[in-house]
């Protein structure tokens, strides 16, 4: 299939004694492409987007002209009516065509224009226009709100951690952190001493923490420090990053940390981890493997989860 980047053209040379034949993937703005050709009692041409986590997730929504053009002198051609504004996956379209056709012939599709809706949600905007400015606009803003960290850019405020100091600004956590905003908007000392003492946290685990707040995620770090993350995103009202922890700590539970995940669990009231846990420890009868640990964890572990995992033992019996 030859391109332009709106423009496909699959040139067949004859269907002969074939009655299915399928394209090459050709791309055509963020999605490969296939056309395919099937004569029956009807022939049959069909579009379609090839099979991909984005296409899955974001489906084109395609504008479009489509034509079938004889290679003969007369150059007959057959117009489909087009589409406008359809969402388009496996089988969304299908064009049967009464004519037989036969010898060479151009199948041309010209997409005016492909839409996706942004992971965000709301209405569909098209990827030669508005999304690309958008996607263009995000990646710089978040790339220079990263540099204001990084390089501590007219920084109004310094977080200390239990081994060092970071410079930081007001407003972006303000913007963040509904605790932040009330600290900075009231007479208190952090206001006066433009200080935030973050003892209990690492030099480490702060940077990730403001990391994350600034939009310069990065994964190695924040699997290194999830239950620090964990904690400051529950002291400091940042649901989102408390929910990104608590998604990643549900993912990897096994014998080394899932008494430690449990007692997290219940600590920060995580019913999704809690309920992976027990069920790891009960349902999949992994507990007879740590029976030293889980042993030291019945002597010292909060009464009220004790009462709960117990309930789950005699529930599975």
């Amino acid at each position: 299939v030859e391109t332009t980047s709106r423009l496909a053209q699959w040139r067949i040379e004859a269907l002969s004694s074939c009655t299915y034949r399928k394209s090459d993937p050709f791309k055509i703005g963020i999605w490969n492409w296939f056309l395919t050709v099937e004569r029956n009692k009807q022939f049959y041409v069909k579009l379609y987007p090839e099979t991909s986590t984005l296409t899955r997730e974001q489906p084109p929504v395609a504008t479009l002209n489509i034509k079938i053009v004889s290679s003969s002198p007369s150059r007959k051609t057959i117009v489909h009516p087009g589409i406008c504004d359809k969402q388009l996956k496996n089988d969304d379209f299908v064009w049967a065509i009464d004519t037989p056709l036969t010898g060479k012939f151009i199948i041309d599709v010209e997409f005016l224009d492909l839409k996706i809706v942004p992971p965000s949600g709301g209405e569909s905007m098209s990827i030669w226009t508005g999304h690309q400015i958008e996607t263009r606009s995000l990646s710089t803003s978040l790339t220079s709100l990263a540099l204001m960290l990084s390089d501590a850019v007219l920084t109004d405020i310094t977080i200390t951690p239990s081994d060092g100091s970071i410079h930081a600004h007001r407003a972006v956590l303000a913007t963040r952190s509904p605790v932040f905003r009330s600290m900075f908007s009231h007479d208190l000392k952090e206001k006066s001493l433009s200080t935030v003492h973050i003892s209990d946290m690492s030099f480490d685990a702060c940077r990730a923490f403001l990391n994350y707040i600034y939009g310069d995620f990065q994964a190695k770090e924040f699997l290194a420090h999830r239950l620090a993350l964990l904690s400051a995103a529950d002291k400091y009202s940042i649901d989102d990053l408390k929910e990104a922890c608590h998604d990643s700590l549900s993912e990897d539970i096994d014998a080394k940390n899932v008494l430690e995940r449990l007692q997290t669990a219940h600590l920060y009231g995580l019913s999704k981890l809690k309920s992976g846990c027990l069920r790891y420890l009960v349902n999949f009868g992994k507990v007879y493997e740590i029976k030293d640990e889980f042993n030291v964890f019945l002597l010292n572990g909060d009464r009220e989860l004790i009462s709960e995992i117990f309930s789950e033992v005699l529930a599975a019996w």
